[in-house]
């Protein structure tokens, strides 16, 4: 079967194109966002990429359409699709029709860290022997794709909230049924389709509505948000992980994490993650696969070979003394998770924040209250503030002083910060799309003898 997949680079679109080729289809697809890593593995991949929204990238005529969540009618690809009465459907129903049936599904779900967990899911299952299948949004450093079909029981899959596409505005992942949830956190974010936070908690109860009763809930007790979810009703068994009083409880002293499970005993976790943040998605993962029976000295042992996932406070490079960070933080509360940790790992050098305002929810001025707080722990933050966003960031960010300076194109951005730069920085780029390849256009810039940095 042809299948051509429209929004193919995106991270769950790319992942989707993986298994297909596995299962023995061709594979096809167009984008307009064509950028790393994602492109990259396609390529590599030897999957053909039509970049732009072309018609005649339909011919052939492909079997199958598969929809990406990202486009709307109007897109000349969608409206010719509809056009010419081809079959379509949305990622999320193709993944639950060719792929979950007969697995052990693990889903995970959240606002925050769920490609990281589920990598870690995907690798404490894998380094034990189990051969997991799974479906990351992301690059994971532990494995060649970010997709596979895998020859074990368990498929491990990023459970996403945001809509399933243009013709289903349901979650995409109430389309899983999982008989393992993993529940991190919960925040109000993605505004563009979700006007507050009570519609996203219906969402998630839409997914506890679909584990069975033999499946297990493994939730962050610590969110106030996730607990009022389960108290809608929940069938299933549960397992809790949190700072006290949960089945899973995580200290933090003297700079190192530990663990206690439910047999109460008290174990380090040895992982190259950094932050608290990382240490709730360490601890989701270990109470996940626990529930398909690994034991949890494997699972530990395994933690110490997990090598984390790009785009995840990802080292790019140290180039005249300045070491440059790329993370996909967008969220205000991922973006002060993300300083914090880089922060702990280098405490006693200049950190200098880049941002670019780019998700919808940003666009659209949902998160501008905590936008200031979430950067304050930085010595200078440079922000990017493209012309689609039509609110005052300035304003957001007066509480930052000259701390934080915005920035219309990245040229200038960039000059600006070639300018500042000195041997001994830390910078961190924060984005959730490409950057008009800034990370890279900065590590060249470093490295061009021009540019003597003090």
């Amino acid at each position: 079967m042809h299948l051509h997949i429209l929004g193919i680079c995106g991270t769950f679109m790319a992942g989707l194109a993986a298994l297909a080729r596995e299962l023995g289809h061709r594979v096809t697809g167009s984008d307009s966002q064509v950028y790393p890593p994602m492109s990259d593995f396609l390529r590599q991949a030897g999957i053909e990429i039509d970049e732009g929204w072309r018609v005649e990238a339909l011919t052939p005529r492909p079997d199958l359409v598969v929809i990406g969540n990202a486009l709307s009618r109007g897109n000349p690809l969608v409206e010719a699709v509809l056009d010419a009465g081809m079959p379509y459907t949305s990622g999320a129903q193709w993944v639950a029709d060719h792929v979950l049936p007969g697995r052990q599904v693990i889903a995970v779900a959240g606002t925050h860290g769920k490609t990281t967990t589920t990598s870690l899911i995907a690798w404490l299952l894998e380094a034990c022997g189990q051969s997991p299948g799974y479906l990351i949004g992301g690059i994971p450093a532990n494995f060649p794709t970010p997709a596979r079909l895998g020859k074990g029981s368990c498929f491990v899959i990023e459970a996403d909230e945001y809509d399933t596409a243009f013709f289903d505005k349901r979650s995409k992942f109430v389309h899983y049924r999982p008989q393992i949830a993993v529940l991190n956190n919960l925040e109000f974010d993605h505004a563009d389709i979700f006007p507050d936070l009570e519609s996203i908690k219906r969402q998630f109860h839409h997914l506890l509505r679909t584990v069975p009763r033999s499946g297990c809930i493994v939730w962050n007790k610590d969110e106030a948000s996730l607990a009022d979810v389960l108290a809608r009703g929940c069938w299933s068994r549960t397992a809790s992980f949190g700072s006290e009083g949960a089945d899973w409880t995580l200290s933090f002293e003297q700079g190192a994490s530990t663990v206690a499970g439910p047999a109460g005993t008290r174990h380090e976790l040895a992982s190259s993650l950094a932050g608290r943040h990382n240490a709730f998605n360490t601890v989701a993962a270990l109470a996940a696969v626990t529930e398909t029976g690994v034991a949890l000295g494997d699972a530990l042992d395994a933690l110490k070979s997990f090598h984390g996932v790009k785009r995840r406070l990802e080292h790019l490079g140290t180039v005249a003394g300045v070491s440059v960070f790329d993370d996909f933080a967008h969220h205000p509360t991922a973006i002060a998770a993300t300083v914090d940790a880089l922060g702990e790992r280098l405490p006693d050098a200049r950190l200098i924040g880049v941002l670019e305002m780019r998700s919808n929810s940003m666009r659209a001025g949902a998160h501008r209250e905590g936008l200031a707080a979430a950067l304050r722990a930085l010595d200078r933050c440079l922000v990017f503030v493209p012309p689609s966003v039509n609110w005052d960031v300035r304003a957001a960010l007066a509480p930052l002083g000259k701390q934080a300076d915005t920035f219309s194109d990245t040229a200038s951005l960039l000059d600006s910060l070639l300018a500042e730069a000195r041997s001994g920085d830390q910078i961190l780029i924060m984005s959730n799309g490409g950057f008009e390849g800034l990370s890279a256009r900065l590590l060249d810039a470093l490295g061009n003898a021009a540019v003597a940095l003090p």
